[in-house]
């Protein structure tokens, strides 16, 4: 039976992972296809490079913009990532040839999924993504087919796992981010430049595309609003865990009548919940759907052989002739949805401020509180030390975002208050 023949552009990491799978699991996956896959063209920046894969039988190209094109190659498989340059023309040409495409390039979606979904729709050949969102979590899947009958208002994820390591390791031991940031540089799990990472922007991606897929509209990473972790500190993690919560850098997108609300940020969610226990380097994404209710997946979600998982899936998915559209519906039908602004997003709040430790200051921030009516839940200040700098710690009941705002801006402004204070949303319901 004629195989499935594979292009496979990029032979990093993640193509290595796939060489890798198709060659080890060939028997499982040509019984669950009832054909074989072969890669039989891969590219590489470095033709002569020495690698530890078996690539007996695959021709090496230098340019990944020839893949399509050639005469032995049934699907394209794309992983170099960026959102242009080499990978998006890759895409294009393969689209144009008439060539389905898997992907694992969250930025190239996040940024151009729109045309590149009506470009796969114009020429009637599929382009699937599981790998670029959570790894080897089936999400994309799980929310495109398992939760298709329902309307989803919500969804919340822990996307990347740089950050969760992070953070988990600054809990389980007290160490300021820095020094676990330089760990988690020596282990491999985050970059020499990890700013893609810890500033959230790999997460945004990521937000883009699952809010995409859950709420049938046009991917919309501008949208987002990003914050890192860069500014966490061992004392936001001590304070949280007092208050019985663990930090994490969290995905939130949420839709409603008045349009979409999407951010990246640092949020604090209940120690004991599914979201507060997942540690190291794993992801977990939280889907609510009006008929299924709250789904949750959870899973490794990068490295090699977790997103090689993923993309192979979608090999086997386009030879048993899955035809899917990019985002769930055909673009005519994606909705464009108006970004929240904080005027109308609400949430609960933990502030942590550094003041000089002197009577009236906490009647002060209480004032301020009050005239931007937000109610305080919570309030932590441990000892005395007169004359000195003490943080004080205070949660706050739902409030509307842009009073918060107003009132940590206002409050920033006192006298006997010493550094910016630090704002962090709290979630008590993942």
């Amino acid at each position: 039976m004629q195989p499935v023949r594979v292009g496979l552009a990029g032979l990093g990491t993640v193509g290595g992972g796939v060489v890798q799978l198709l060659h080890d699991q060939a028997k499982l996956i040509e019984a669950r296809c009832g054909r074989p896959v072969v890669i039989t063209v891969a590219s590489a920046r470095t033709l002569t490079k020495a690698r530890d894969l078996p690539l007996e039988g695959i021709r090496i190209i230098a340019d990944a913009r020839e893949i399509p094109h050639q005469h032995d190659v049934d699907v394209v498989v794309e992983v170099i990532g960026g959102d242009s340059g080499v990978a998006r023309e890759t895409v294009e040409n393969a689209l144009k040839a008439g060539k389905p495409v898997v992907t694992a390039n969250k930025a190239l979606l996040a940024r151009h999924g729109a045309s590149i979904a009506k470009l796969a729709e114009t020429h009637k050949v599929p382009l699937l993504w599981e790998a670029a969102v959570a790894g080897g979590i089936p999400v994309i899947k799980g929310i495109r087919e398992g939760l298709a009958a329902n309307d989803i208002s919500e969804v919340i994820g822990i996307l990347n796992g740089t950050c969760n390591y992070i953070l988990s390791t600054m809990t389980a031991t007290g160490r300021d981010f820095a020094d676990v940031l330089q760990e988690a540089q020596a282990l491999g799990y985050a970059e020499a430049d990890p700013s893609f990472d810890i500033d959230g922007i790999d997460t945004a991606h990521k937000l883009s595309l699952l809010a995409a897929m859950a709420f049938s509209s046009i991917p919309d990473f501008e949208s987002v609003r990003v914050e890192g972790i860069r500014h966490v500190s061992a004392l936001d993690i001590k304070f949280a865990g007092e208050l019985g919560y663990a930090i994490k850098l969290l995905a939130i997108a949420r839709v409603n009548a008045n349009g979409l609300e999407q951010r990246v940020q640092p949020c604090m969610v209940p120690a004991n919940s599914p979201l507060g226990q997942v540690g190291g380097p794993f992801n977990a994404v939280l889907a609510q759907g009006n008929f299924s209710d709250r789904i949750l997946w959870s899973g490794r979600g990068a490295g090699s052989r977790p997103t090689a998982s993923a993309v192979v899936a979608d090999i086997i998915d386009l030879a048993r002739g899955a035809v899917p559209y990019v985002f769930g519906l055909p673009v005519t039908m994606l909705n464009s949805r108006k970004a929240l602004p904080p005027s109308a997003c609400t949430g609960s709040y933990y502030a942590r401020l550094m003041v000089e430790d002197r009577p009236g200051v906490i009647a002060d921030v209480a004032a301020i509180l009050r005239d931007s009516n937000v109610s305080m839940e919570s309030f932590l200040q441990h000892g005395r030390d007169p004359g000195e700098t003490v943080a004080v710690v205070f949660t706050t009941h739902e409030t509307n975002e842009a009073s918060m705002l107003d009132s940590l801006k206002r409050i920033g402004q006192l006298g006997a208050v010493r550094e910016p204070p630090r704002l962090m949303r709290v979630l008590d319901s993942v």
